[in-house]
């Protein structure tokens, strides 16, 4: 779910939300997002998130090397797969593009595993 839209929203729901962006949303205060951890190790690193730019064309690459990096250092996403042991977990991600950023893939190799 994006960030801006989590500030918002009235929904809670069960499980335990996690923001995995490297850096704070721009305009929204601490105070406005409800979430239980902030994983910023999780993010793709600033090197591959420079290089995507969020640009819609490099996804597929961007998807392969962030895939990479997470393999790399699993060890990362241990916070989300004990809560997914518990029940479901929400992803707070700040891009605009609700289909090509780290919240997809993140997502789709949580499920992997």
């Amino acid at each position: 779910m994006r960030t801006y839209d989590a500030r918002h929203s009235q929904e809670s729901g069960p499980g335990r939300t996690f923001l995995v962006d490297r850096l704070w949303p721009r305009g929204i205060a601490k105070t406005e997002l409800a979430f239980d951890s902030w994983l910023k190790d999780i993010a793709p690193s600033t090197q591959l998130r420079t290089w995507f730019g969020h640009d819609p064309a490099k996804f597929d690459q961007f998807r392969a090397r962030y895939r990479a990096e997470l393999d790399a250092d699993p060890a990362v996403a241990a916070p989300i797969l004990n809560a997914l042991a518990d029940g479901p977990v929400r992803l707070l991600f700040s891009a605009k593009d609700t289909a090509h950023n780290q919240a997809v893939v993140l997502k789709e190799w949580l499920l992997e595993r």
